[in-house]
């Protein structure tokens, strides 16, 4: 455990926010080089039913019922121009801070962070850029839960079978009791900027795992069409539910 007293504190208190009207923001980090894409751009910037994935993912966080009044998205820094001009073709008035990211995940959403450091309170929801066909109804669901419980996660029931490796060989495991994470993960502010404060640890795969020591993380229901885009199959897939209007 990173810090026993505090953790406690939140724990024995809730670190429930006062209120569910709390002003939302949004970070969304897009860092991907599109390696295991085979493409030629960076995978948020590969074209999705004619647009850039990551402009889908920006509209989705713009849509007026969520009420989220400041976007961040964090890029790379040899990214940034690309953005620029690529919000100059396709004509994007969706208002949004562009940050220079750090060299992981966990330093671009702290990078994120710092951008809205004169709001004291709030909630933000912290969101793959490589994820644009969130349902709005599962960002909901993470700002309202996360104005309860200070923390929040999107997540969904393993379709599969899984088993758990060792040196022993594997055991299968209960699929009922485990979940696979997706974003958006929403979070009081504060929270977040006293988790991000920490050092970085190797054990960190997302937002839950750096504020799990500091708070519960509460989970709601994610969407299996709320998918990532790291593989070329995954293109495929986004293509065929765009298509169809999910």
């Amino acid at each position: 455990m990173q810090n026993f007293a505090l953790m406690n504190t939140y724990y024995n208190q809730g670190y429930k926010s006062n209120s569910s009207q709390a002003p939302r923001f949004a970070i969304l980090v897009a860092g991907g080089s599109g390696t295991r894409m085979g493409a030629d751009r960076p995978k948020q910037f590969l074209l999705l039913h004619g647009e850039p994935v990551l402009l889908h993912t920006l509209r989705r966080f713009a849509e007026p019922a969520l009420g989220v009044s400041e976007i961040v998205v964090v890029l790379p820094a040899d990214q940034l121009d690309t953005w620029r001009e690529l919000c100059a073709r396709f004509k994007v008035s969706i208002s949004h801070r562009l940050v220079t990211g750090g060299a992981t995940r966990w330093a671009s959403v702290k990078a994120g962070l710092a951008a809205l450091s004169e709001h004291g309170t709030g909630l933000v929801a912290v969101h793959d850029g490589v994820r644009p066909l969130v349902p709005r109804l599962v960002v909901e669901r993470t700002y309202v839960a996360a104005a309860t419980h200070a923390a929040a996660a999107a997540a969904v029931m393993p379709k599969d079978s899984v088993r758990l490796l060792s040196q022993h060989g594997s055991a299968a495991q209960n699929r009922n009791r485990l979940r696979l994470m997706q974003t958006p993960q929403t979070f009081e502010i504060d929270l977040l900027r006293r988790a991000y404060a920490m050092p970085e640890l190797a054990s960190f795969t997302d937002d839950a795992t750096v504020v799990d020591d500091l708070c519960r993380v509460h989970l709601t229901d994610g969407d299996y069409r709320n998918l990532k885009i790291t593989t070329p199959e995954d293109l495929v897939i986004a293509e065929a539910l765009m298509a169809a209007g999910l």
